[in-house]
């Protein structure tokens, strides 16, 4: 189980959840949630990275709210600043590279779902150090990307009948991603609807198609964090 963590910036102040291995140490992930909010499947993530021998921090973009409902939901991700959650990104970024101790590599990974996937794939645009980017069926319509400016491969999984994300839309992202010469790893999954990797909303998940995504995520972080770590 991981932790609260708190972290002063020239910003403010972050809060975050921190999942650290048994190890002590390994290369970090940040995970970036759905809509939501930092609820417990979200730091259920952090936790099962880390026993996969992953530093896991999960920063809370809504401060401390969690939506109860869809129309919450929707209000909290509109009314999110975007710069705001860029700059957080990059104080959990700094956190991590300060020669942190329980870091092992360089490169830092990003992950994200729903509106966290759009903020991911805005994160690897933004900063240099992200040397791997995984999006769950991103979607912020306020997310405007610079494709050039992202340096790091970019894993995405879709859903076939997501109404949010359709499958046209993840094919027209990993074009944009590719003209840029941006080396994309995407996947559709058929059959299986937005939010299928959460496996707090029973009506959505699809437990065979979150396990094949799960370990094509590790074995795609693994190889771009060049981490020597546990299968």
């Amino acid at each position: 189980m991981g932790s609260q963590m708190t972290f002063d910036w020239d910003g403010g102040q972050s809060t975050w959840y921190e999942a650290v291995p048994k190890s002590g140490t390994g290369p970090a992930v940040i995970v970036l949630q759905e809509w939501w909010g930092l609820v417990p499947h979200i730091k259920q993530v952090c936790d099962q990275l880390a026993a996969q021998q992953f530093v896991a921090i999960a920063p809370d973009l809504y401060h401390g709210h969690a939506a109860k409902n869809p129309d919450e939901a929707g209000r909290l991700m509109m009314a999110l600043n975007i710069e705001r959650a860029a700059d957080e990104i990059g104080a959990a970024i700094r956190y991590l590279g300060m020669g942190h101790r329980k870091v092992s590599e360089k490169k830092i990974g990003i992950i994200g779902f729903c509106m966290g996937g759009q903020l991911a794939v805005y994160a690897a645009s933004k900063f240099l150090e992200i040397g791997a980017c995984v999006d769950f069926y991103g979607v912020h319509p306020k997310i405007q990307v610079d494709y050039s400016k992202i340096k790091c491969p970019v894993m995405g999984f879709f859903a076939e009948k997501d109404s949010h994300v359709p499958p046209e839309t993840a094919r027209k992202l990993e074009s944009q991603l590719n003209t840029h010469g941006v080396k994309t790893d995407f996947h559709v999954f058929p059959g299986v609807e937005h939010a299928f990797f959460n496996d707090s909303r029973p009506e959505v998940y699809h437990q065979q198609t979150a396990q094949k995504a799960w370990e094509r995520m590790l074995a795609f972080l693994r190889n771009s964090l060049k981490a020597e770590v546990a299968q």
